[in-house]
């Protein structure tokens, strides 16, 4: 878990809290989920997950994204979380839907990705007030 030790103090800097998604039955390591303050005095944080290919299409990423959802609201004071995905990942507008994360627009030549060129992204919101989705796993 190197990875994770890492990002271990980026909450003590006020910065990222990083968690680690386990296998229940084994602790294998599925993924991780990392919360990110934009502006921690006005609330506003950003949320960013990934699996391993392995563990993709069972859900793994939307409960993992909506227990650190549900924790940021609840405990550390979120009053906004955004989800920002380039325009071509289903899978992550899929769990941002899923988690109930409302669209609000394209953000363009928002992000550079690893083959060095920015693209496009897909941005997604949620309130602390907005209600709860029905079903996260659907």
């Amino acid at each position: 878990m190197a990875w994770l030790e890492l990002r271990e103090g980026g909450w003590d800097r006020g910065a990222a809290a990083t968690f680690a998604v386990l296998g229940a039955a084994d602790g294998a390591l599925l993924g991780a989920v990392r919360l990110s303050w934009a502006d921690r005095a006005d609330g506003l944080a950003m949320i960013g997950c990934w699996t391993l290919p392995a563990v993709r299409g069972r859900s793994v990423a939307t409960r993992a994204t909506r227990a650190v959802t549900s924790w940021a609201f609840e405990t550390a004071d979120a009053r906004r979380i955004e989800i920002a995905h380039a325009t071509g990942n289903e899978a992550s507008c899929r769990v941002a839907h899923r988690c109930g994360y409302l669209p609000e627009g394209t953000l363009r030549d928002s992000h550079r990705y690893g083959d060095g060129a920015y693209h496009d992204e897909h941005l997604h919101a949620l309130l602390a007030a907005d209600p709860e989705p029905a079903d996260i796993a659907a």
